[in-house]
């Protein structure tokens, strides 16, 4: 018998894939009568949506399901997602579990909490590897407590890195139909969205399994014609999408945002063939020139693993002096995590935690020289930003948000009239430091 009267409790852990596949789910449920509540004691239903990507994140999956049912034992506890993709039979295992749902499956929330009541059924986990249909998930956001939506239009991944177990939790590459991506970012430029972010597991392959003939460059073609959005951004993307034609198309779209997170990983060659990568250094430093023939204050960031299987001090020295020569606005430095069902976790040469501790240390301490750096070019600069809320920083309040290039600006609140969701006109003045947060920040006044 079905019972809509539950109150469901969400938490995501992992990507902005996950949590637009969370807030998907949330919609779902809210419209088939479910009542959404806080992830605390009190739910009757608790959903997690997980992660795999480490060893680590599968750790924080598991805690979290086991939280869930302590803060009530009675409740329904389900597991969904990409850790219940490569788990297999171990979480059916788990008496903290009640129901496990994989991927490709999120859109049937519902009708499996349905089954559930009715005949326990309690795994809804399919073959990813052999799904090639895109999960048609809808999540058009009702708040406008942030002006940035999240548009999701590629799922899966075929590059197979040695050190990812994402195209075993994810499957193969699946595109959005670009009518279903237009009616979606219409639906949020109707509510006032101004601002839109294309983002999937493998962004840079949109469009490789569709039928017709389309390209990412066709998708964000797309929404610069939808009326109402005034900024669209890119979700990372890899090395090789980058082209003439690609960044020079960019450049005549007023609405497309310079900021360009291009996937490294490293800046050694050996490293790289180690990894599986499909480009060595001096092509990625190649295609970071074509950007800034372009966009000559681009914000280009990376992602960095340190410390992967085998590499030396000398094979560190090259990345760090790669970084360097590229001068990144800003870096995610990661410490190499092995993931069971990896090349990367049975290769000889695991590199001690201590060592990769110093090498992350000695390239976040980097970072900061280099995005003090790349805030600095906006000292005195006529710049846009649309401002999305107040905050307190060193207790004085102001109105923050973001340029074209993702930096973080803030006006005193004392300068201007009540403002949100609007883009204004400032002028960058000086660098000042959260106190609380320790990042440094752009001021600017009007």
């Amino acid at each position: 018998m079905k019972n809509y009267s539950k109150k469901v409790a969400l938490h995501n852990l992992g990507c902005k894939v996950n949590s637009y596949e969370t807030d998907a789910m949330t919609k779902i449920l809210e419209e088939n009568g479910y009542e959404i509540v806080d992830f605390k004691p009190g739910a009757d239903i608790y959903i997690i949506n997980t992660c795999t990507v480490t060893n680590i994140a599968d750790r924080k999956s598991r805690q979290m399901l086991h939280k869930a049912k302590k803060m009530n034992p009675d409740a329904i506890v389900v597991a969904v997602g990409c850790y219940v993709q490569a788990a297999g039979d171990e979480l059916k295992k788990d008496e903290a579990i009640d129901i496990v749902i994989g991927n490709n499956k999120k859109h049937s929330i519902v009708d499996i909490l349905d089954a559930y009541y009715e005949e326990k059924e309690i795994v809804s986990v399919i073959d990813i590897a052999k799904d090639k249909t895109y999960e048609e998930v809808f999540c058009i956001n009702e708040s406008n407590d942030h002006m940035r939506a999240f548009i999701k239009i590629q799922d899966g991944c075929n590059q197979f890195c040695s050190y990812c177990i994402i195209p075993y939790a994810r499957g193969r590459v699946r595109s959005r139909k670009i009518e279903d991506m237009v009616n979606e970012v219409t639906a949020l430029a109707r509510k006032g969205f101004k601002e839109i972010v294309l983002t999937g597991i493998h962004l840079s392959s949109y469009g490789v399994d569709l039928e017709e003939e389309v390209t990412l460059l066709d998708a964000i073609i797309e929404c610069t014609r939808i009326e109402g959005i005034e900024r669209i951004r890119l979700g990372s993307l890899e090395p090789g999408i980058i082209t003439e034609e690609f960044v020079e198309t960019l450049s005549n779209e007023k609405k497309f945002c310079p900021h360009f997170h291009l996937s490294l990983q490293s800046g050694c060659d050996d490293t790289l063939q180690r990894m599986n990568r499909k480009y060595n250094a001096e092509e990625y430093y190649e295609k970071c020139c074509i950007i800034r023939k372009y966009f000559p204050n681009a914000a280009v960031t990376t992602d960095v693993i340190v410390g992967f299987p085998q590499e030396t001090d000398e094979e560190f020295c090259k990345t760090e002096e790669f970084l360097k020569k590229v001068c990144f606005a800003e870096m995610h430095v990661f410490k190499y995590s092995k993931r069971n069902g990896t090349r990367a976790a049975v290769m000889p040469g695991q590199v001690n935690d201590s060592v990769k501790t110093q090498r992350s240390n000695a390239l976040i301490a980097l970072e900061r020289k280099m995005h003090n750096e790349f805030l600095t070019k906006f000292i005195g600069e006529n710049i846009e930003i649309l401002v999305e809320e107040k905050v307190n920083v060193n207790d004085n309040e102001y109105y923050t948000g973001y340029t074209k290039e993702y930096v973080k600006v803030i006006i005193d609140s004392k300068d201007v009239e009540e403002i949100y969701n609007e883009i204004v006109s400032v002028k960058g003045k000086s660098i000042i430091v959260d106190n609380r947060t320790k990042e440094e920040i752009l001021l600017a006044e009007i």
